[in-house]
């Protein structure tokens, strides 16, 4: 008997590792996927014991801990799962083969593997404040990673196959590759989809991530996958389905703004952020962004690594730790929301910006006595629609695509898509009616009214 071909072991359960998912059910990976889980680059995502999209967000929803691996998994299954559909009904018109399959289950595996400790809060939060403008993204990581796995565990992947993976991986709205550099372009829109944002990763963690943190989901992933279909190279959508897509991006809002960038979630994001900020210089942490070789042995590990540390030198970080832990946290003073017709001009506010609204002969107030985060929360497309961007079809009779306006499907959908939210935060609890009376003269001062819904509680300017 010869070598088998890798279609020829998908087929065989004898070769299959079987492993149940919570969300999914009974997942199956091949061996040629093996080889990349089986490294301890890969599993070291397993050390991401939290809500993938938000490192921390399990401090606030304590049911919010599946770690990026299985996540992972979810996304190289359902991945499989798609291109299986599309290839069930169209595979000869698109000439849909083994090796596609396999390439587009390979980059939904490894889409994540280039992320670093705390989710996007690294990527986001603290490297912009220590690159000095160089541009990081955990995709460009995902490429070098995959790279360094094939080499360094001698996998043997033919160099096409891998170079149309790592395309699918940055196929974003920043890296989208034209239609004159790939064929089957349809491919690389099931991970990573950046002409309409409708892809598996969404699929996943939005289930995922709805399920962990005890929330509702009424969107219905399946239908999508079962229903679409390939028209001009790029995957389009019943018109019927219009309201099921429009719900995939309003979950996944909603997501964001109740889980993601809760008040509180984001009040220790920002104490990490300061933590790692105190302790990058001591334990070099910027500088292992770069090398794959360094960068796999970054994970969520490090905050224990700080907090049970003894150098004179992490001290600051230790103690930033150590009121996590004890739920010391920075106070959370007030919020609002940028008004619609500022939002085009709008400048992220600074403590800076609110220090110098404080009224001369009360406490003094210094920039590192105050946080602000700015929360943009948008259905994927900033102030745009990103249903205008999908392409849909009337049956399957015809060939025929259009796009659909909202007006003409319903008047209840919003007219406007993007939030952005500006909170403020009092880093010690005796200076929140300080922080709080120089956030409301700021938005004085920017808009001639206070754009916050209510003033901070005296309950909450009264703790010591």
């Amino acid at each position: 008997m010869g070598v088998r071909t890798d279609a020829e072991l998908s087929m065989d359960r004898r070769v299959l590792k079987h492993v149940h998912d919570n969300v999914h059910g009974n997942i199956y990976i091949e061996p040629l996927f093996l080889k990349f889980i089986d490294t301890e680059q890969f599993q070291r995502q397993v050390h991401f014991t939290i809500n993938p999209q938000n490192a921390l967000a399990h401090m606030v929803y304590p049911g919010a801990v599946h770690s990026r691996f299985e996540h992972s998994l979810g996304v190289y299954w359902l991945a499989g799962k798609a291109v299986d559909t599309i290839k069930t009904y169209q595979g000869f018109e698109l000439d849909i083969e083994h090796s596609d399959i396999q390439t587009v289950k390979l980059a939904g595996l490894l889409h994540d593997v280039g992320h670093g400790p705390f989710s996007h809060s690294f990527e986001r939060e603290f490297l912009p404040l220590v690159l000095n403008g160089f541009k990081w993204c955990h995709e460009d990581m995902s490429v070098k990673m995959i790279d360094y796995i094939v080499d360094e565990h001698n996998i043997d992947i033919g160099t096409e196959r891998l170079k149309k993976v790592k395309e699918m991986i940055t196929a974003s709205h920043e890296h989208t590759p034209t239609k004159s550099m790939v064929e089957k372009h349809f491919l690389y829109d099931i991970v990573a989809n950046g002409r309409n944002g409708i892809d598996v990763d969404k699929f996943d963690y939005i289930v995922r991530d709805s399920r962990a943190c005890g929330l509702g989901c009424n969107f219905q992933f399946e239908r999508l996958m079962e229903t679409m279909r390939v028209i001009g190279d790029e995957i389009c959508y019943r018109a019927k389905d219009y309201l099921t897509i429009h719900k995939l991006f309003a979950t996944r809002a909603d997501l964001h703004r109740t889980v993601y960038t809760h008040a509180k979630v984001k009040a220790i994001e920002l104490m990490v952020t300061d933590a790692l900020l105190k302790a990058n210089d001591s334990l070099g942490i910027s500088s292992s962004i770069h090398q794959p070789a360094e960068f796999w042995k970054l994970d969520d590990s490090i905050l224990r690594r700080i907090e049970i540390s003894t150098e004179p030198e992490l001290k600051e970080s230790r103690d930033l730790i150590l009121r996590i832990r004890r739920r010391e946290l920075y106070q959370f003073c007030n919020e609002f929301s940028v008004p619609k017709d500022k939002m085009e001009h709008f400048n992220k506010i600074t403590p800076q910006d609110i220090v110098c609204s404080q009224k001369a002969g009360g406490v003094t107030l210094k920039e590192e006595d105050i946080a602000v985060s700015n929360v943009k929360i948008d259905l994927t497309r900033e102030r745009n629609n990103p249903l205008e961007c999908i392409k849909f079809f009337k049956d399957y009779e015809s060939d025929e695509t259009f796009p659909i306006q909202d007006d003409r499907i319903s008047h209840l959908l919003p007219a406007f898509y993007q939030d952005m939210i500006v909170r403020v935060y009092s880093k010690k609890p005796e200076l929140v009616d300080a922080v709080s009376e120089a956030f409301e003269n700021f938005q004085l001062k920017t808009y001639g009214k206070k754009a916050q819904v209510h003033a901070t509680p005296e309950k909450k300017k009264r703790r010591t």
